[in-house]
């Protein structure tokens, strides 16, 4: 068994594999003052409610260095292998951009998913904290892409730097012109997420010049992606299914034995 990592600037997605398919998956609050020690005693929890054994190895993306320290001090302190995917790890993939080392473990993840999942030019939209849109040939070419705004970004700034407006959830209105201060936040949050996404995917296409297929992954995935036009597949999954094929090329040869 294999427990995959994919550790993001809001949320933590945790990943129990049995083969190639996550059975469980997790989200936790990344929080950067979570100790190598809480790390343990959690995971030991959630595989205790699932009845699950200790996993063989562990399988980590992080862009967030200080619960990267942190989950090595956990693997460490339940005598758990551990390896982190980043952009100097020994797996099929091309980085041609300006700087490699640069490009973050969740893409890289995203790269492996798409190129062996469906082996075409593929465009990843993760939507997280940072909306990343990642152009992978299909051969497992990372060419670069666009960083924007999360789809919950903005309105949490809009909510910090405003005296009025309150704090909403992304989630798609009952209509597009709001009848109160509530519905229009709604509105003009979600729709500028559809939208934005379209927009770029759009410009994307355009300067590519190659017919490709646009896959929405992260969160809120699945809220705002069946409203976009541009958007082919959803897969809430892919980041951490690319993780587990890392996990062929962490860890060559045969796996170590399950715990």
């Amino acid at each position: 068994m294999l427990l995959t990592v994919d550790i993001g600037n809001t949320e933590s997605v945790l990943g129990w594999f049995e083969g190639r398919t996550p059975v469980h998956v997790w989200r936790l609050a990344s929080d950067r003052r979570r100790t190598g020690d809480e790390i343990a005693l959690q995971l030991r929890g959630l595989l205790a409610a699932q009845d699950l054994p200790s996993p063989g190895r562990i399988v980590v993306a992080s862009v967030v260095p200080a619960l990267q320290r942190a989950w090595l001090a956990a693997g460490r302190m339940l005598d758990l292998p551990l390896r982190f995917l980043d952009g100097a790890s020994p797996v099929p993939v091309r980085l041609e951009v300006d700087h490699p080392l640069e490009v973050g473990a969740d893409r890289i993840a995203n790269t492996l998913a798409a190129a062996e999942l469906y082996g075409r030019d593929t465009v990843v939209v993760d939507l997280g904290t940072a909306t990343t849109f990642d152009c992978i040939t299909a051969d497992g070419v990372f060419l670069g892409g666009v960083i924007a705004p999360g789809p919950t970004t903005g309105l949490d700034q809009l909510a910090r730097a405003t005296a009025r407006l309150p704090q909403v959830e992304v989630e798609r209105p009952g209509q597009v012109i709001g009848r109160n201060t509530l519905d229009c936040l709604l509105s003009g949050g979600f729709y500028s997420v559809v939208d934005g996404i379209d927009g770029i995917v759009d410009r994307i296409v355009e300067e590519w010049g190659r017919e490709t297929l646009v896959v929405a992954t992260g969160g809120l995935a699945r809220v705002v992606a069946p409203h976009c036009r541009t958007v082919d597949r959803v897969e809430p999954a892919l980041t951490i299914t690319g993780l587990a094929i890392a996990d062929r090329y962490l860890f060559p040869g045969p796996a170590p034995a399950d715990g």
